[in-house]
């Protein structure tokens, strides 16, 4: 277990170092004030698509699907549960308001989608890369349609929702789901999908930075004082993984679904909260604060939490 823990904290704080380098850039204001919009869209228009579509590109196909239907089922049936404890308990924290919605999508989600990525890409390589995205999709489709109502005030409906999910990191995620079962892979060039690969690997890193970033864009002592956040965190740090980890292994999934569902919900809460209410002149002292203290206190929860799962799987 000792082992465990070191190398993922290992893992753990090199990807503290690369947002220490956001905070810094953005606090000596070394980059241009727009370095989080050129960062974020970056990573959504180029980076991220490109990794999910190789990944589905090089291993998604139909004997792929038969073998590992299971983990998306097993993805539904957790975010559902997600999201049906958070619209109970968001009320107990806020009563109404745009605000509750905040701590709605707080408690339902963690940064599964940059920081995730980077965890896995960091610890397990590309190999858990696929079932990773595999089991992040229907999450990602819940995001981008209940997830985004919360955060997006009057965006509401069923054609908001379309326009929501027509993003580039769904789009690729299809495109590649497409290109495996027609097995593209052997007709698609070395270099193109090497050049894919290779920007995929700048996930963790450049995810990194832009949370430091924006991190840096808030006041700290004004982050710190709401005990309320502390208890959100808590419960997105430890409570909940230990609940889905602990639901799926009494439902018999296997231990890669497990592995990959700690860490998408184990992970610390994301920077949704903070662009999102930014975008449309929301308050985002709420979700400025929940990413600065979760980020900080995942250093240490995540290594616990996965060397602890790996004791109980082993």
């Amino acid at each position: 277990m000792a082992q465990v823990f070191s190398a993922t904290l290992g893992a753990m704080l090199t990807m503290l170092i690369c947002m220490l380098v956001g905070f810094v850039l953005r606090t000596k204001k070394i980059e241009p004030e727009n370095t989080d919009s050129v960062f974020s869209r970056f990573l959504s228009f180029v980076v991220a698509p490109a990794m999910n579509f190789n990944s589905f590109l090089q291993n998604f196909n139909l004997q792929s699907l038969k073998e590992n239907y299971t983990v998306i089922l097993f993805s539904l049936l957790i975010a559902a549960l997600a999201v049906i404890i958070a619209t109970f308990l968001s009320r107990v924290f806020v009563k109404e308001g745009y605000a509750q919605g905040v701590y709605k999508y707080a408690i339902a989600f963690a940064n599964f989608s940059y920081m995730g990525t980077a965890v896995v890409l960091s610890i397990f390589g590309e190999e858990m890369l696929y079932y990773y995205l595999l089991f992040t999709t229907p999450m990602n489709i819940i995001v981008y349609t209940w997830g985004m109502t919360q955060l997006i005030p009057g965006k509401k409906g069923f054609k908001a929702a379309l326009v929501r999910i027509s993003n580039p990191t769904t789009v690729a995620v299809l495109l590649g789901v497409f290109a495996g079962l027609l097995n593209l892979k052997a007709y698609i060039p070395g270099f193109i999908t090497g050049a894919f690969s290779s920007l995929g690997n700048c996930m963790g890193p450049i995810s990194m930075v832009l949370t430091g970033y924006v991190i840096g864009m808030f006041d700290i002592k004004k982050a710190l004082t709401d005990v309320k956040i502390y208890i959100v965190s808590a419960l997105r740090l430890i409570l909940f993984p230990a609940l889905y980890c602990g639901l799926l292994m009494l439902l018999g999934a296997s231990n890669t679904v497990v592995i990959v569902a700690l860490i998408a919900y184990a992970m610390p809460l994301g920077l949704n909260t903070v662009v999102f209410p930014a975008a449309y002149g929301a308050d985002t002292s709420v979700g400025a604060s929940m990413a600065l203290i979760s980020n900080v206190l995942c250093i240490v929860t995540f290594p616990v939490m996965y060397a602890l799962l790996t004791t109980i799987i082993k």
